[in-house]
């Protein structure tokens, strides 16, 4: 499984790495920019990633509009949507609603439990 971790925050981004790095390999962007360009790249590599967690609330460019840009360079590519997890320190279910309408498949809550991570991408068919 090739992983893009999206995340401005160091200890959510180191812990999100250790639970993921047993199951593939893993690359790392702290803003959306680089999230998005992470994609491009993959992309024009025809090695897609299969699954991005990706924080809503970051500098330069936020994960509800890095989500939209990384779901039209997949339709733009014709390629297979990478499973999209959303992380947020958010509990307003009007902004998670937001979230999915943009085409994520799942949102979990900081902090990160692995449990639950792990139960989220079994669900998603990424692990068993």
């Amino acid at each position: 499984m090739k992983t893009l971790i999206v995340e401005d925050d160091f200890v959510s981004r180191v812990l999100l790495q250790e639970i993921l790095k047993g199951y593939g390999s893993c690359h790392v962007a702290v803003h959306g920019g680089e999230s998005v360009e992470a994609v491009r790249l993959s992309l024009a590599e025809k090695e897609p990633y299969d699954l991005i967690c990706l924080d809503i609330m970051m500098p330069v460019m936020d994960g509800r509009d890095a989500l939209e840009r990384m779901r039209a360079l997949e339709r733009e590519a014709g390629a297979h949507e990478a499973k999209i997890v959303m992380t947020t320190a958010l509990n307003d279910m009007k902004t998670l609603i937001a979230v999915y309408d943009r085409m994520c498949d799942a949102f979990l809550t900081k902090p990160i439990h692995k449990e639950r991570l792990l139960n989220e991408l079994r669900n998603l068919g990424l692990i068993r």
